[in-house]
């Protein structure tokens, strides 16, 4: 009961620092036992409370597919949190920079799944049947903890740092694409400013765990042990193919990613 009751008001705290912008200090020190599985349980606290404030789930992120960062935390494996409806901006749409917090912006491999999978022992063939289409996507991401003074705990709890996202195009189907060998270029240009354009990121298919299908069969198997099993329609973000860069107003960011298309955003 204590820890239940210690849970539920960390969830309360991020809840908060998400809707005032008043960042909070770090949680992985809050508690007695602060493991992977209590972080989760902060997640699905808030995504219980969100889904019952009317907000729509409509897939899932991947996050810490790079070995190098997953040094950084003292981790060896990637985590997910949820994506919901209002989570998505529309290409061309102009995102607020004051609805996020400490924005950076990464350049991912976005999947939308045609059919549920529920299977704890799905295999990258059973991922490849389920995929409907495959697009280019930017996600912003976004800690609600201060100064992004995070470690594993802190930013499973905190929904894997997730913010908004873009879905770019054309769409494609999979059987057309060679996702590991996939290069991604992204620049940034500064205030509608054509001189002010410069590469900001770069890096491919083989940097999100070696294979973005590979990240893809890691998050099915691990939401499924967790009850909460990928669905038709979900969109998955499979993780950042290049170093995510921080954001201001003005800046407008586009990555090219070889034979799957472009996907721009824009802040203000």
């Amino acid at each position: 009961m204590i820890h239940e009751i210690e849970l539920e008001a960390l969830a309360s705290e991020l809840r908060n620092a998400h809707a005032t912008g008043e960042f909070i200090q770090p949680l992985r020190d809050r508690l007695s036992s602060a493991d992977i599985d209590k972080a989760y349980a902060i997640q699905d606290i808030n995504t219980r409370f969100y889904e019952a404030q009317g907000r729509r789930l409509v897939g899932r992120k991947i996050g810490l597919t790079s070995r190098a960062v997953q040094q950084q935390l003292g981790v060896d494996q990637p985590d997910f949190g949820m994506l919901f409806s209002d989570m998505a901006v529309g290409e061309g749409e102009s995102i607020d920079i004051r609805n996020l917090h400490q924005p950076k912006v990464e350049a991912e491999v976005a999947l939308i799944l045609g059919e549920d999978i529920t299977d704890i022992n799905v295999t990258v063939a059973d991922i490849i049947r389920a995929i409907d289409f495959v697009v280019p996507a930017l996600e912003i991401v976004g800690s609600r903890i201060a100064n992004w003074d995070i470690k594993i705990f802190d930013t499973v709890a905190d929904n894997a740092s997730s913010g908004m996202y873009v879905l770019g195009g054309p769409v494609r189907r999979i059987a057309d694409l060679d996702l590991r060998g996939l290069q991604m270029s992204m620049t940034r240009e500064q205030n509608a400013d054509p001189s002010s354009k410069s590469v900001v990121s770069q890096g491919g298919g083989a940097a999100c765990l070696g294979h973005p299908l590979n990240a893809a069969v890691w998050l099915a198997r691990e939401v499924a042990r967790r009850g909460r099993p990928l669905k038709a329609g979900d969109v998955v973000l499979t993780g950042a193919l290049g170093p995510m860069v921080p954001v201001a107003a003005g800046d407008t960011f586009i990555a090219q990613m070889s034979e799957l298309g472009q996907v721009t955003a824009t802040f203000v």
